[in-house]
């Protein structure tokens, strides 16, 4: 469960609570009571005063108890939004980042997106096919010193292809500042069984536009790998550039975009439960049928200065951003 609903659920509690608490405590009659009736009835109401007093003491105490334990709740997943919101927010104002990675924040949204996620820095988190390291910039200082990053990339395997170059520019870009000092890099081979982190250990594994490079067998293959290395519980939060509901999978599979309905499938065959989903990354502007499919668009570019105004307003593409639980 996300910290903004473990606020919201424990404010509705104490608030119910409170109210049950008050209704106990206000007369249940307004009649008005004659003298008479109060001298004949006094033996009988004290006697069932005494009788209900340690009772009603006794609720009353445990409804406390209850108040105090809600209240607890609300400050620790206050507490841990808190720091979740200033992890995410120096890291993404660190110097190590480019200006013009910077600049994609306002397609992005990495703080939103982490949040919504239920990110805290204390986690051991896994960072799918990292790529050019954007997320990496954000991840790794918000988790160095408290928690632990895993960045399951393509391996190298000392050939000149696209694998082995992306994964040599990874460990380069690893090496070049003291925020990536702690980040473990393990291997990640699509369309094969991977042993992304130690089994059972992970609190949250993240994909951001990745689905459509792996097909759906590859993507099967990867929510397993995600299910093994997830404890019971832990999220995977999936990015991904989303194929309107009105297009053909099959015959739109090199476009770049990948069906939402078919990640949640995918998602749930491999054991996971679809907890929430957001329009964070959203783009209604998008309509998905470019000529160059989704690198039509920013930061790609694929068609140059061809149509470039109307490209870049635009903007980035209308992505998914789906929250799945282990169950």
């Amino acid at each position: 469960m996300s910290t903004t609903k473990k606020i919201i659920i424990a404010v509705i509690a104490i608030t119910l609570v409170y109210w049950f608490v008050v209704r106990q405590e206000q007369p249940t009659s307004n009649n008005e009571v004659t003298p008479v009736e109060q001298t004949t009835d006094v033996k009988a109401i004290e006697s069932k005063e005494d009788i209900q007093t340690p009772v009603k003491e006794e609720r009353s105490a445990d409804l406390v108890e209850q108040v105090e334990a809600v209240k607890s709740e609300v400050e620790e997943a206050t507490k841990q939004r808190s720091q979740a919101m200033l992890a995410l927010t120096q890291a993404t104002a660190g110097d190590h980042r480019s200006d013009k990675n910077k600049a994609r924040d306002v397609y992005r949204h990495p703080i939103e997106t982490l949040i919504f996620f239920g990110f805290e820095p204390t986690m051991t988190v896994v960072e799918m096919a990292p790529g050019g390291g954007w997320y990496t910039e954000i991840l790794a200082p918000a988790l160095k010193g408290k928690g632990k990053l895993y960045g399951a990339h393509y391996p190298d395997t000392d050939e000149e292809n696209y694998y082995s170059l992306s994964r040599r520019r990874l460990v380069k870009k690893m090496a070049s500042d003291e925020v990536f000092s702690e980040v473990e890099l393990t291997n990640f081979t699509p369309r094969s069984e991977n042993m992304i982190a130690p089994e059972g250990t992970a609190d949250m594994v993240l994909t951001f536009r990745n689905l459509h490079n792996w097909g759906e067998d590859g993507v099967a293959m990867m929510f397993a790998d995600a299910n093994k290395a997830l404890k019971v519980g832990g999220v995977l939060g999936v990015v991904e550039h989303r194929m309107p509901a009105t297009q053909n999978w099959a015959d739109n599979q090199r476009t770049g975009y990948f069906p939402e309905s078919l990640t949640i499938e995918l998602a749930e065959k491999a054991g996971f439960k679809l907890a929430d989903q957001s329009e964070v990354n959203a783009n209604p502007k998008d309509t998905a049928d470019h000529p160059k499919g989704v690198w039509t668009l920013p930061p790609v570019l694929r068609l140059g200065d061809e149509d470039k105004a109307k490209y870049l307003a635009i903007g980035e593409s209308d992505r998914m951003t789906l929250k799945f639980v282990k169950q």
